[in-house]
C-alpha cells in the first residue's frame, strides 16, 4: 500500500478506522477466547477462575503502603509514589517539611 498518495487528513481518517477495527477485533478476540478457556473449564469439570488463578490486570502489583498522612485528615495519605498530591505541596509551601507528615512504620 503506497501511502504517500493520501493527504494528511485522508491518512489521519485511515488511521482512526485502522484503530476502530483493531478495538473491534480485539472485543471479538476477547469473547473467542473466553468462549474456548469456559469450554476448556467445562471439560475438566472446574471453573474458569480455576484455570487462570490470580489473573487480571493487575496481577501480582501490590497497593504501595502509606507513608506520609495528612495533619488534619487521616482519610489522605500519599505512598511516595508517583505525582505529590496537592495536599503535600500546599504544606511543602508552607515551608514545612515533608518529614513531619511520615508515618512511622
Amino acid at each position: 500500500m503506497d501511502l504517500a498518495k493520501y493527504t494528511s487528513q485522508e491518512l489521519n481518517q485511515l488511521k482512526k478506522d485502522i484503530d476502530r477495527e483493531l478495538r473491534k477485533r480485539r472485543k471479538q478476540d476477547v469473547r473467542e477466547a473466553q468462549k474456548e478457556l469456559k469450554q476448556v473449564a467445562e471439560k475438566y469439570g472446574l471453573a474458569v477462575t480455576d484455570l487462570v488463578p490470580g489473573g487480571g490486570p493487575k496481577a501480582g502489583k501490590t497497593n504501595a503502603s502509606v507513608r506520609f498522612r495528612h495533619p488534619e485528615d487521616p482519610s489522605k495519605g500519599w505512598s511516595g509514589r508517583g505525582r505529590k498530591p496537592a495536599w503535600i505541596k500546599d504544606w511543602e509551601a508552607r515551608g514545612k517539611s515533608l518529614d513531619d507528615l511520615r508515618v512511622d512504620d
